[in-house]
């Protein structure tokens, strides 16, 4: 037992040749431990015992599944389509993500490059897995959705969070990313349309991101979970203009097609990337939900007014918000993308949690804290816009009584 001491050391059993246990090796991972828990969670816990608590913290669609894409799940299952199937998903469905890749994205892909992972969230896992060792750098932006550190602190990466200033639009900058970047870092996450700041890159923006991580030798790692929610038309795809055999993009069904529970999303990746990550999907998830791939199908293959629908509703609700934040003289985002509203809350003379936590205890109005998105986001709060209408505008009409308070 080199490195403990007896009093690290406990008997088991009775006898008098009991086992020494010792105490540090029954701890659970100290890397966990030290991971602070989301910011949004610690809202939805209060948010639980206020009632009537208008929610617009969490970033759920209010819409229902299409029933189109219910059936097709329920077809597979009655038809026996419940077992195992390759960790890359299932072929129709892979064939049919990279015809959409190729004619919505504006890149071409083979479906050799597509892996169906549990939801966005465990894409993003699986990709930074993939291309990440203890150590390595990982250019990630501040405000950002906080599940990219907690997966890097996970895997014991670097952080190298990057600024998102409302004097830039809150986009990248290359000459923050040129001053942080060293010789250690490997990877760039771009999100656009961003979470929580609903900011879209531009083609020329991404342009210049693409020759950044060419010249320094990084990966991308794009998250584009909200591709379809793209409100004036400027989303443009990583991939459609970085060199595509460092650049890894991810999708989800979750906010297109309002399938959050059925947990289905994916990743396009050069083929050598994307054997590493299918690798990845037999020690975690081993693959995903049969079903619900079909499901998947379903929604991708089948009518897609839906997802007009929902992008026309969030783009109406955007507007609405953003009116009466500007009539109240609150300064806050007008989104290009996703379904947030980025709101300055710092008049109120609070941090921005405990403004949250203050708005949620006496006016029953549930936000995001801006700084449950890194040390950039204080100051801030994110409204989400995926709530029904007259809700959303009650709770943004308490919010600015309070800040007027």
């Amino acid at each position: 037992m080199r490195g403990t001491t007896q009093e690290h050391l406990v008997p088991v059993g009775e006898e008098p040749n009991a086992i020494m246990i010792d105490q540090q090796h029954t701890t659970v991972s100290s890397t966990i431990v030290d991971i602070p828990r989301s910011g949004i969670r610690e809202i939805m816990d209060v948010a639980q015992e206020v009632p009537g608590a208008i929610l617009l913290s969490t970033g759920e669609p209010n819409f229902p599944t299409p029933p189109h894409v219910v059936d097709a799940a329920a077809a597979a299952a009655r038809a026996g389509k419940t077992t195992y199937v390759a960790n890359s998903g299932i072929p129709e469905l892979r064939e049919a993500l990279a015809e959409k890749i190729r004619t919505r994205n504006g890149y071409g892909v083979t479906p050799r490059s597509i892996v169906v992972t549990n939801g966005g969230v465990e894409a993003l896992f699986a990709s930074f897995t993939a291309l990440l060792d203890p150590g390595d750098g990982i250019l990630l932006p501040d405000p950002g959705w906080p599940n990219f550190s907690m997966m890097a602190r996970i895997l014991r990466a670097r952080i190298q969070p990057y600024p998102l200033a409302a004097a830039n639009g809150f986009l990248p900058a290359v000459e923050d990313l040129e001053r942080l970047c060293d010789e250690g870092t490997k990877v760039l996450l771009i999100n656009s349309p961003s979470n929580p700041l609903g900011a879209v890159i531009d083609r020329e923006r991404m342009r210049a991101l693409a020759a950044f991580a060419e010249r320094r030798g990084l990966w991308i790692i794009s998250d584009e979970c909200y591709d379809e929610l793209d409100f004036e038309g400027g989303f443009v795809s990583a991939a459609a203009v970085a060199d595509p055999e460092r650049t890894v993009s991810i999708y989800t069904f979750s906010k297109t097609y309002a399938m959050t529970g059925w947990r289905v999303g994916y990743a396009a990746a050069p083929v050598r990337a994307a054997e590493q990550i299918a690798k990845l999907q037999e020690p975690i998830v081993s693959s995903v939900n049969t079903p619900a791939q079909y499901a998947a199908l379903a929604a991708l293959t089948g009518p897609q007014e839906v997802v007009a629908t929902m992008r026309d509703a969030y783009r109406e609700r955007r507007d609405e918000v953003c009116a009466r934040l500007a009539r109240a003289g609150i300064a806050a985002s007008r989104p290009g993308g996703a379904f947030y509203v980025w709101v300055d809350v710092r008049a109120s003379g609070m941090t921005s949690r405990q403004f949250t936590l203050d708005l949620l205890r006496t006016r029953a109005v549930a936000l995001a804290p801006g700084s449950a998105f890194g040390a950039h986001g204080e100051g801030y709060a994110r409204i989400s816009l995926a709530t029904e209408p007259t809700a959303l505008y009650e709770g943004v009409d308490r919010l600015i009584a309070a800040l007027r308070a």
